[in-house]
């Protein structure tokens, strides 16, 4: 193992962690968006809105990413039509097709935890709410919704986890973060082991910081999981008092 370059390395991975940062958090965020939107659509009594939202859940679940950035981004290109459109100087950079991918691909999974987390909300406090005179939009806005996020959020934590590792997938379209920047150093010094490594444990250090992350937020939106303080055993002299 050379130790020296792992050390010498280190320095040009970490530049690589602010790529890696932009493609989690704007394809989470928006990804996000797209999943509450999907999982409203599921949830939609009219039959053709819902098995819309189905496909869309189906497809980008059931196909790798790596395929669906592949196709966005090279497969886009070979239609006229989209190389006319306004939409081309988008679709011709790879970063903005990385998110796109990442975007819809999260947005497909988080769908489903937040469906499963609408649907586990207790019925009664919904008709507790609707007692109070609650509407529509403000029922799900102050009872149905924070009660979801709170139910799906270990689940939405291994999303997380799993959108940090997939963007070294973007390396495979000239992306330079931290999976980019590895293959390129490897290139130049023919020493994969090493450079994988700290690779690796960098992956492994946002994944550590996202877990407790994740653990914390449960933690203060579960005020039940919290442990209730010892009692104070009573004195004889108090008893007396």
């Amino acid at each position: 193992m050379d130790f020296a370059l792992m050390w010498e390395s280190l320095p040009k991975l970490l530049d690589g962690a602010g790529m890696t940062f932009q493609l989690v958090f704007l394809s989470l965020a928006l990804g996000f968006v797209v999943a509450v939107g999907v999982a409203l659509l599921r949830l939609s009594p009219f039959r053709a809105i819902s098995s819309i939202a189905y496909a869309y859940v189906f497809v980008f679940r059931g196909t790798p990413l790596l395929v669906q950035i592949f196709l966005i981004y090279y497969g886009l290109g070979q239609f006229e039509a989209v190389r006319e459109s306004f939409l081309w100087p988008f679709f011709r950079e790879p970063y903005w097709c990385a998110i796109l991918a990442l975007t819809l691909n999260t947005g497909a999974y988080t769908s489903e935890i937040i469906r499963g987390g609408i649907q586990s909300v207790p019925w009664g406090q919904v008709e507790a709410a609707r007692a109070c005179g609650m509407s529509g939009p403000l029922l799900f806005r102050r009872i149905i919704f924070p009660v979801a996020i709170r139910q799906a959020l270990p689940a939405y934590g291994n999303e997380i986890i799993l959108m940090v590792k997939s963007t070294s997938l973007a390396s495979t379209i000239t992306i330079l973060e931290i999976t980019g920047i590895a293959r390129k150093i490897i290139s130049q010094t023919f020493l994969p082991v090493e450079i994988f490594v700290v690779a690796g444990a960098i992956y492994l250090t946002i994944n550590f910081v996202v877990t407790r992350g994740v653990r914390y937020l449960e933690h203060r939106l579960s005020p039940h999981l919290r442990r209730s303080p010892e009692p104070r055993p009573v004195l004889a002299g108090e008893l007396a008092r």
